[in-house]
Formats: C-alpha cells, sequence, structure tokens
C-alpha cells in the first residue's frame, strides 16, 4: 500500500493521524527508506533530552541521544544523565537528608532515646560522599539500560553541527561519528561560572565537584547566595563544616524577598555566617595548603581576608551552547548570557529546538525540562498542539529549614497589579514536631499573596518549614486549578501537620494585626 493510499484512508476513516505519524508507521511497517539517519537527534542526556527522546520513541520515531561530560577545572567528570542526577537535584537532596538526619540524632535524646554522646556525633565524609556515588552510578546504568530497551542510540560523543541536519560527535577516544537527523533538540544545559578573579579555576571547587569530594570539606567559603550557594552552605555548616557566604547583591534573587532574609536569617542563627555585598578578589593556596580568600564590600570599599580549607564558587551557570557550532546550523537566537530565546521551544530554524536550562528566561528546574521535553516529542511526532505552561511552576530551596513556593512573589504580585490590588495573608507557626527539643520556630512563617477583589484568586503560595517542597507540591495543583482565598480558607486542614497552616491563614498585612498564633489549635 502506498503512502498515498494511507492518506486517502486516514481520511476516509476520519482517525485524523498527523502527516508524520503516517510516515512512522508506514516506514515501521514496510521498511521505507528516509534521508535521514534518524527522526530525531538530541544533543545533551540530561532530564529534558532524555524525557523528549522517550517519548519521541513512544510515538514511533528513530532517536539518537548525544551526551558527553567535559571534566570540570578540578578533573570531575561523571555519567548519562544530566547535571540533577549527578551534580544536582539527586546528590543535593541527599546530602540535605544526611544533615536532617543529623539534626534528628540530637533531637531524638529528647523524646526518650537512648543515644551515647550525641552532641559529639560526627559525620563520615568519605562514607557520605561513597553512598551518594553509588546510588548515582546506579541511576546512570538504569538510565543506560532505558535508553538500550527503548531502542534509543546512546552515543557517548560531544556533538556539534556541521550543517542543519547533520551533527558531529567527538567520541572519548577522539574518533568522530556523523549523523544526520530531520529534527535536532538541544539539551545541553549549563556549567558553573567561574569569575575572573586570581586563584578561582586552579584553587576553587563548583557544585559539579562537591558531591564527589575526596576530603572533607572543612572550613568552607561559598561565593554566591543564589539557591545552589545556601543550599549547599545548609547541608555543609549543618554536617559539622562552617561555612559562610559571600552576597553580591540580594540573597535567593527571582524570589520573594522577604521569605529569602527570613532564610538567611535561619541559617545565620544555626551558625553561617553572611558578608552582604561583597565580592571575591582572589583566592590564593598557602604552603599549609589552605586557601586565603580576598574580598571587598562593594558599599564601604572595605577590603578583608580569612583563611578556609575550602572555596566553593556558586555564582551563576552558563549555557553550553558555545562548543555546538550553531553558526553552522542558522541558529542565532542567542541572549547575552548565550541561552538560546524560543518561546515555544522551537528556534528560528524550524526543525531545531531547545529544552530545559539552555533556554533564555525558563525556570531551570529538572520537572520544567521533562515536561518540556514531553510535550515537544508530542507536538513533533503525534499532531498534539499542546505547549508548556510556565507561569506557576513549584519549587524548594532545600536550606536547613526549607522555602517552597508556588506562583508569584509578593513584589512581583504588587509590580504586575498594583499594591491596592494586592492582599497578602501570613502567619507565624508552631510545628508540633519542634516543641520536645525545644527546636526555634522564630523562623517558621509562610503568606499567601492574593487578589483583594473577592474571591481572592491566589497568585502565590510561600512556606518556610520542615518538608516544604512536599506541603507545596499540592497546593501547586491548587493554583492551577484557580485557587481562591476563599476556598483556601473552607478547606479543612489536617492536624497538627504544617501544611495544615494554609488553611488556617486569616490574618492580613494591610490589618497590621499581629500573626504570631496564640496555641498550636489557634
Amino acid at each position: 500500500m502506498t503512502l498515498n493510499k494511507i492518506l486517502r484512508l486516514n481520511n476516509l476513516v476520519n482517525i485524523n493521524l498527523s502527516t508524520d505519524r503516517l510516515l512512522l508507521i508506514t516506514r515501521r511497517a514496510f521498511g521505507t527508506n528516509t534521508t535521514y539517519d534518524f527522526d530525531l537527534a538530541v544533543i545533551g542526556g540530561g532530564s529534558g533530552g532524555l524525557a523528549c527522546a522517550k517519548e519521541a520513541v513512544n510515538h514511533g520515531a528513530r532517536v539518537a541521544v548525544l551526551d558527553y561530560v567535559t571534566p570540570s577545572p578540578q578533573g570531575t567528570k561523571w555519567g548519562l544523565g544530566g547535571t540533577c542526577v549527578n551534580v544536582g537535584c539527586i546528590p543535593k537532596k541527599l546530602m540535605h537528608q544526611a544533615a536532617l538526619l543529623g539534626e534528628g540524632i540530637k533531637e531524638a535524646v529528647h523524646y526518650g532515646w537512648q543515644v551515647p554522646d550525641s552532641e559529639n556525633i560526627n559525620i563520615d565524609w568519605s562514607t557520605l560522599t561513597t553512598s551518594v556515588q553509588n546510588h548515582i552510578k546506579s541511576v546512570n546504568w538504569v538510565t543506560k539500560v532505558d535508553l538500550r530497551d527503548k531502542k534509543i542510540e546512546y552515543i557517548n560523543g560531544l556533538g556539534e553541527f556541521k550543517d542543519p541536519h547533520t551533527v558531529i560527535a567527538t567520541l572519548k577516544n577522539g574518533n568522530k561519528r556523523e549523523i544526520t537527523a530531520k529534527n535536532i533538540v538541544l539539551a545541553v544545559g549549563g556549567r558553573p561560572h567561574y569569575p575572573e578573579i586570581p586563584g578561582a579555576i586552579e584553587h576553587c571547587i563548583t557544585s559539579d565537584d562537591i558531591f564527589s569530594l575526596q576530603h572533607p570539606p572543612g572550613k568552607t567559603l561559598v561565593v554566591g547566595a543564589g539557591y545552589i550557594g545556601l543550599e549547599c552552605a545548609g547541608f555543609l555548616n549543618s554536617l559539622g563544616y562552617p561555612s559562610t557566604v559571600l552576597v553580591r547583591s540580594v540573597p535567593l534573587r527571582g524570589f520573594d524577598q522577604q521569605m529569602a532574609h527570613i532564610v538567611t536569617k535561619e541559617m545565620e542563627d544555626k551558625g553561617v555566617k553572611f558578608f552582604h555585598r561583597c565580592i571575591p578578589l582572589s583566592v590564593e593556596k598557602l604552603e599549609s595548603g589552605k586557601l586565603k580568600a580576598r574580598w571587598r564590600n562593594t558599599e564601604t570599599n572595605e577590603e578583608a581576608e580569612d583563611v578556609f580549607d575550602t572555596v566553593l564558587l556558586a555564582t551563576g551557570r552558563y549555557a553550553l551552547t558555545k562548543d555546538l557550532n550553531l553558526t553552522a546550523a542558522g541558529v542565532n537566537v542567542l541572549s547575552e548570557s548565550g541561552k538560546i530565546i524560543a518561546d515555544t521551544e522551537q528556534t528560528n530554524i524550524p526543525h531545531i529546538y531547545a529544552v530545559g536550562d539552555v533556554l533564555e528566561k525558563r525556570p531551570e528546574l529538572t520537572p520544567v525540562a521533562i515536561h518540556a521535553g514531553r510535550l515537544l516529542a508530542r507536538r513533533m511526532f503525534s499532531g498534539s498542539t499542546q505547549h508548556m505552561d510556565y507561569e506557576n511552576v513549584a519549587t524548594t530551596v532545600f536550606t536547613p529549614l526549607e522555602y517552597g513556593c508556588v506562583g508569584l512573589s509578593e513584589e512581583k504580585a504588587v509590580e504586575r497589579n498594583g499594591a491596592d490590588n494586592i492582599e497578602v495573608y501570613h502567619a507565624f507557626y508552631k510545628p508540633t514536631e519542634f516543641f520536645i527539643p525545644g527546636r526555634s520556630i522564630t523562623n517558621c512563617y509562610l503568606k499567601a499573596v492574593a487578589l483583594r477583589q473577592a474571591p481572592q484568586q491566589v497568585l502565590g503560595l510561600h512556606f518556610i518549614g520542615p518538608v516544604a517542597g512536599e506541603v507545596i507540591q499540592g497546593f501547586a495543583a491548587a493554583i492551577k486549578c484557580g485557587l481562591s482565598m476563599e476556598t483556601l480558607m473552607n478547606t479543612v486542614g489536617i492536624h497538627p501537620t504544617v501544611a495544615e497552616e494554609f488553611t488556617r491563614l486569616n490574618i492580613t498585612k494591610r490589618s497590621g494585626k499581629d500573626p504570631n498564633p496564640a496555641s498550636c489549635c489557634s
């Protein structure tokens, strides 16, 4: 049966398959030859690229995934799976959990557990990193096997364009392999930025290195106060490695700033030192092996220095687009930071797309990349018209006391709607589990940012406290469904949980009333 007959039959029975989908079915059934080696080539084996590749195969596409990790300046490298699996979400959450367990051991004594010398417990860094890396390697292996089982060709090589449909992969042994693809997805993500100061590259590490560091980090300077910097400083300090943070401008830029300041206040209460409005000047290695770091306060112009065992740079990330030879493909929609500008993941070249952290002004979050990759594959190979909705994406900062949020910050809500049209409900609260061990409840706080006009649609929810990530996830679905304060206030909470606190919000900032509760049940 010819393709034209199949197309006519499709119209007669009104099953409305796309032409691309029919071509794929025909090729599978009759072995029809095509011009290209693959229907889709994905450059980058991280979360977004892999999700796109797997979804494309589900719709009959022939897919190749190219992935290669250039070692960090300190020589760190890793396997298939991208930033999240290897040097991001997964090891970060495991380190955070290790820190929470340490705190839990000390608190257990107050609940009656007999823990010998609980105040002098210490972490074994080697055991921790070995356990974390063993888990990561198992995920690398499972990911590789999954690609094989799905008949996705995995090419362990660094990809670059030769022309709009041809990609050259430089393999580990230096050999080159050339492939062609009808569609190409760029999912190369990014890597940590190094400031241009003496000693940065030679003596400093980044989040690429910390999770497999061969020796205990000791006293650590973290340069940068974005979520990566604060998370690393938080778990290192809780693990017993004194941490200091240099904040160039504001902590957690892009997040609600009231919440950001509460997060840093909680970290200060736990012993993390913060130097605000400071930029690094140099890092020098001493004969002892320790590192002397110098920095300057940009407001007073005063300089200071201290000696550390480790200096961890968390000064932002850059997109790995430079090595793709995009000019050969005709892709020219790049921002000043080298990221790709593509509102619907499609570049200026119709068959070349991008997903994940490589995109300009998109949340650099694993679930965002995964969902965008799947939707893109469906549009390419199953006739779907659904696009990624980048609004109201929930996230959590895994600092010692977690910060979870979804929707707009208070600043952004005011900017979009005007202060007179915004109502902010807020409260401090008392986690029941904090009372017996005598943990501080000073920084346990939440707020809902809503439109002032009834029924007061909720624009953003913000929560600082235990298991904030678990709390905020369910409310993210509610926000997507158009949650209002009226609905939230009429929702019965689960007592005594911390998530319940959202259902008890009734005090507004505008009222000037005290947001502190009288009791756990008030």
